[in-house]
């Protein structure tokens, strides 16, 4: 078994509550980049799109980004150390994605305030201790990091 299957003692208990909202909020930023995707890819295929081909390959390529937030929204409940980058990716991707739609002069000022308010939070949960712990992810210089 490798050390992906075989549970740390830190894993053995009650997941933290910490890493459940972590894992939320990566599954809600995920399913929010699959119904936007998919909006614009019906918007494109059956409105009048000022580049069809345009609208169909942006909505595609929402849909494919959401499996990035979704699987490491699925790794975090499952305890995998490996799903705690995807999950930092994603929300420091979407912090400049805030930051466009907080310069915007329109309705998308809203939900840019909301997408920064999730990209912080989910970050500072991610890199809580007891969600490092939970991971069972050890820093430079922990027990059982030496080099053999």
């Amino acid at each position: 078994m490798s050390s992906e299957q075989t549970p740390t003692p830190e894993a053995t208990g009650p997941r933290p509550r910490r890493l459940t909202y972590a894992a939320m909020l990566a599954a809600l930023e995920g399913l929010a980049l699959v119904v936007g995707g998919v909006w614009i890819l019906v918007l494109g295929l059956t409105g009048e799109p000022d580049d069809r081909q345009q609208a169909v390959t942006g909505g595609i390529t929402l849909v494919v980004l959401a499996l990035l937030p979704l699987l490491a929204a699925r790794g975090l409940l499952g305890r995998r150390s490996w799903s705690r980058g995807p999950a930092v990716i994603t929300q420091l991707m979407a912090l400049p994605v805030a930051y466009n739609l907080l310069q915007a002069d329109s309705m998308a000022i809203p939900a840019g305030i909301a997408l920064a308010v999730v990209a912080v939070a989910a970050l500072v949960l991610l890199v809580n201790p007891e969600t490092t712990r939970a991971l069972g992810i050890r820093g430079p210089g922990s027990p059982g990091n030496v080099e053999k």
